[in-house]
């Protein structure tokens, strides 16, 4: 560093000490006779200014003084460009820094929303499975729903089987009673019809057989009363099977509305398992939303991962910087003191030529 205020005059007591002492006055050794203060151009300036006052000119310029001056300006130079170029790297490596603590923090939020969005999705998925569960018992109580149904519906339909049986046995009763009752008339009608040209024919004859004739036709009358009782009778067993009939078509239609109700219970069951398969759907859905969730998480720690080994590698970068730095500054500061030791070495009252 410079000092502030270095005059010429100062610069020159310290040449002529160093020529009393027989040491050559370089452009170092002037600034360690003036306490290492003092900037080496500003001192090379003003003793070449005293040379030039003291005829200097007319001597020829010493080789070690001009490879001095030389090293003392490169080194200057050096410095200049090494604090520049320190300067450089670490506006770098604090923009880089910046960058990457802004990115650090943009995948900190965005792990927080990705992490909040996953809680989000578990709860959801929670939800889902407990609505679920809760579908799953309610079909699986319809199920046995049904199955009670299915089982009152097959008993139903073995009653509703007889049923048609007994109907079709009374049907084939009634059906010989009919016929029972007409093959009667027809005998009866041909029965009367043969009375009736027999009487015709025998009327005159047959005068003393009129009792007999009125006897077997009160026996035929008491024949015919009874035949009409046994038909009054079938006509009221008709009766009461065409109640039972009308009965057992009652019953039948109550088991086709039972039918209707059992086909109402199985389309709730169709809706049931298409809501069921509807829920099924969403919790794939939801199962795929967090496997892409988790995947989202996988990358932004991969990112905040890559983004923290860019900052190592750039904090070690500026590291080696600032050593090699440091390296030069130690070595600029040893070369003053080495010409120093040199000098020393050489015996007093001679002078370098």
């Amino acid at each position: 560093m410079a000092r502030t205020g270095l005059y010429k005059s100062e610069v020159k007591k310290a040449r002529d000490a160093l020529l009393a002492l027989g040491r050559h006055p370089s452009v170092d050794a002037v600034r360690v006779e003036l306490g290492n203060t003092g900037s080496k151009t500003t001192i090379h300036k003003y003793l070449k200014e005293l040379e030039e006052e003291e005829g200097g000119q007319d001597r020829p310029r010493s080789i070690s003084d001009t490879l001095q001056d030389l090293v003392g300006r490169l080194a200057a130079q050096l410095q200049a460009e090494a604090a520049i170029q320190v300067q450089t790297v670490r506006a770098d490596a604090e923009a880089a820094t910046t960058r990457m603590r802004q990115e650090l923090e943009t995948l900190r939020a965005a792990h927080a929303e990705q992490g909040l969005r996953l809680g989000q999705t578990q709860q959801a998925l929670i939800a889902e499975r407990a609505a679920h569960d809760k579908t799953r018992e309610e079909r699986q109580e319809q199920a046995a729903v049904v199955r009670t149904l299915e089982v009152r519906l097959a008993a139903l339909q073995e009653r509703l089987d007889e049923n048609e049986q007994h109907r079709q046995s009374l049907e084939e009763k009634h059906q010989h009673a009919r016929q029972a009752l007409e093959h009667y008339r027809s005998a009866a009608r041909e029965q009367r019809e043969q009375d009736q040209r027999r009487h015709e024919q025998q009327l005159q004859s047959l005068q003393a057989e009129l009792r007999q004739l009125r006897q077997e036709a009160v026996i035929r009358q008491e024949d015919i009363t009874r035949l009409n009782q046994e038909g009054v009778r079938l006509i009221a067993e008709l009766s009461h099977s065409r109640q039972a009939l009308a009965e057992q078509l009652t019953l039948a239609a109550r088991r086709e509305q039972q039918l209707d109700s059992l086909q109402q219970v199985a389309s709730a069951k169709l809706v049931l398992e298409a809501q069921l398969a509807a829920r099924n759907e969403a919790l794939t859905q939801l199962q795929c939303r967090l496997a892409e969730a988790q995947q989202d998480v996988a990358i932004a720690r991969q990112q905040w991962q890559q983004g923290e080994r860019e900052l190592a590698a750039l904090r070690a970068r500026l590291e080696t910087h600032e050593a090699l730095l440091q390296q030069w500054r130690t070595r600029t500061d040893t070369e003053p003191m080495r010409e120093e030791e040199k000098n020393e070495r050489i015996a007093p009252g001679t002078v370098d030529p």
